[in-house]
């Protein structure tokens, strides 16, 4: 099992900043990846926001050159860095875990509300 706790979320104007930070715990070992997903709403679907791997990283268009993510795995951490912050990136964002290189092998945090004001 592996245990992912978010933190950093909050309430910040346009234009600002935060730093998203996972704490993973666990069973971590072996080839595996980890990323930030995010929701903007009940029901909507959970989004790819970034991943990390030892490949290398991604991100969606609609982040790139605003967030950058990155890890500490010497401390099992995982951060992600926002600037730039608009109103349309307001959503609960979560922390992933993959082992290998299946999604049935996904683990996730609880999630931190991150609210971006106009």
């Amino acid at each position: 099992q592996v245990q992912l706790v978010e933190s950093g979320g909050g309430l910040v104007q346009a234009g600002g900043s935060l730093r998203l930070s996972c704490a993973a715990s666990g069973s971590i070992f072996g080839i595996n990846s980890m990323g930030w997903y995010r929701q903007a709403a009940p029901g909507k679907q959970r989004a790819l926001v970034a991943r990390i791997s030892s490949g290398g990283t991604y991100y969606v268009e609609s982040v790139k050159g605003r967030f950058t993510i990155s890890r500490d795995n010497a401390k099992n951490m995982m951060y992600l860095q926002m600037n730039g912050l608009k109103p349309e990136d307001t959503a609960v964002y979560y922390c992933n875990y993959r082992r290998g290189f299946s999604a049935s092998n996904d683990y996730w945090g609880q999630g931190t509300q991150v609210t971006v004001s106009s």
